[in-house]
């Protein structure tokens, strides 16, 4: 009988795509998944600690299966990503009922611990950095029938180091996948019906270093642009002093890539940025903005923002506020500074009370609703290309798909939809949404 493994992840986009790999080498070994943690013979926690918050629900999450291990000795459990990374060794000592802990290089290595485990039945600890991309490579992680995207790493790590971010010392300095290697694993992915991926790094516009000279981000997405099937390339996270004139031109050279990106500013403030050492100022921001819009005039640009940063002062806030106002995200994704030890912020002074933090954020997210609705009202009433990506989760009765700008769309019609790209006129604008319409064919091919 098959063994079940069950998987929850904790993060971002990376994590995401690093538990698909680790699913998808448990079931080459001959596991199946379980939705269920009640039924499972092996639990896989992948955890993130880049905000504290993240890292207290993986820990409480953690502890709600210690009854499960109680009830079932044999059952292994186990941690991995940047939480695991940081503990290492004191996670045992943390929650003596864990049995695997593996660190950001080294889920690949994920069967053969739980083997080491379950033969020993002494806990395994794994959180070396190992030199290449091994772990970035490991499988690709084929899609589930009827997934229409997927994503694909092309580069971990990072060599940032800004004051705030604990990423370079738990995922290591930066390494670039082959290009080869890429072009193979999306070929892979469109054969199996894959329409859309999304390149991931903790950096992908730094892409190609220890790569041959000559070999650059703008490089892949050109090749990715040729490969067959594929119909639209998004990427993520972008670090905005790494935005060369050679990636915005893609916008307009690269048919396929979605008038979309995520460009994190985290300050308006010259001040703040300096601190955080991110590499550049509002007015060199604001230009790569421009120049983006120069070329892709339709283009949605959404953002993170820090509030609270040591040192901020309400003067500081107020310049993100009115950067804010003069960009005008799509989206943007806001927290309160939340203290990391190791990072070089964590013995920074003018520390800002948790109370001013927590007054600012309120502001910040307001004024983004603001605008996040104001940009999706301008849609309504547009005809937009929609890839359907499945079933409404809030209503099994419809479809969901996105706009090239990223943009959710619900709307009527059949589960044959999914998969397909098409022609949706807007009828409403929500928050977080917009509700479109199928275009009859006489309607098409008006359009």
């Amino acid at each position: 009988m098959k063994k079940k493994y069950y998987i929850q992840t904790f993060g971002c986009q990376m994590n995401v795509h690093d538990s698909e790999q680790i699913a998808a080498l448990l079931t080459e070994a001959g596991n199946e998944r379980t939705n269920n943690a009640v039924n499972a013979d092996y639990i896989i926690l992948n955890t993130c600690s880049i905000r504290e918050k993240a890292a207290q629900k993986a820990y409480s999450q953690l502890g709600r299966f210690r009854d499960l291990k109680r009830k079932n000795p044999r059952l292994i459990i186990g941690v991995g990503g940047c939480l695991a990374q940081q503990w290492g060794e004191k996670f045992l000592k943390k929650a003596p009922y864990l049995d695997l802990v593996f660190g950001t290089r080294n889920f690949h290595r994920v069967p053969e611990l739980i083997n080491a485990v379950e033969t020993t039945r002494f806990p395994a600890v794994e959180t070396a950095f190992h030199e290449g991309d091994e772990s970035a490579a490991a499988v690709t992680a084929m899609p589930q029938n009827g997934q229409v995207s997927a994503y694909v790493t092309i580069m971990q790590g990072c060599d940032n180091f800004c004051a705030y971010c604990v990423v370079p010392y738990l995922r290591g300095r930066e390494e670039s996948r082959k290009l080869d290697d890429i072009i193979a694993e999306v070929e892979r992915l469109a054969a199996h019906g894959v329409r859309e991926v999304t390149l991931l790094g903790q950096n992908v516009n730094s892409y190609g270093k220890g790569l041959p000279k000559g070999t650059d981000f703008a490089g892949v997405l050109q090749k990715v642009g040729n490969i067959q099937g594929i119909e639209r390339i998004r990427f993520t996270t972008s670090h905005p002093k790494d935005l060369s004139p050679e990636l915005i031109r893609c916008y307009a050279e690269v048919d396929k890539l979605c008038e979309h990106i995520h460009l994190p500013v985290q300050s308006g403030s010259d001040q703040v940025l300096r601190r955080m050492n991110r590499g550049y100022n509002r007015d060199k921001y604001m230009e790569k903005v421009v120049r983006l819009r120069e070329v892709c005039p339709d283009i949605s640009i959404t953002s993170d923002v820090i509030v609270g940063f040591p040192g901020e002062t309400d003067e500081d806030f107020r310049k993100t506020t009115d950067l804010m106002e003069e960009i005008r995200f799509d989206n943007l994704f806001s927290f309160k500074y939340s203290e990391r030890a190791g990072t070089a912020a964590a013995g920074f002074d003018g520390k800002v009370s948790e109370h001013i933090k927590g007054e600012r954020l309120q502001v910040l997210q307001a004024l983004q609703e603001t605008h996040t609705l104001e940009k999706n009202k301008k849609v309504e009433g547009q005809v937009v290309e929609v890839l359907v990506e499945g079933r409404n989760k809030n209503s099994p009765g419809e479809a969901m798909g996105r706009t090239r700008t990223n943009k959710i769309v619900n709307l009527k019609g059949s589960p044959a939809l999914v998969g397909k790209t098409t022609p949706v006129v807007i009828t409403m604008a929500y928050q977080h949404s917009l509700r479109g319409e199928l275009l009859s064919k006489k309607e098409i091919d008006r359009c």
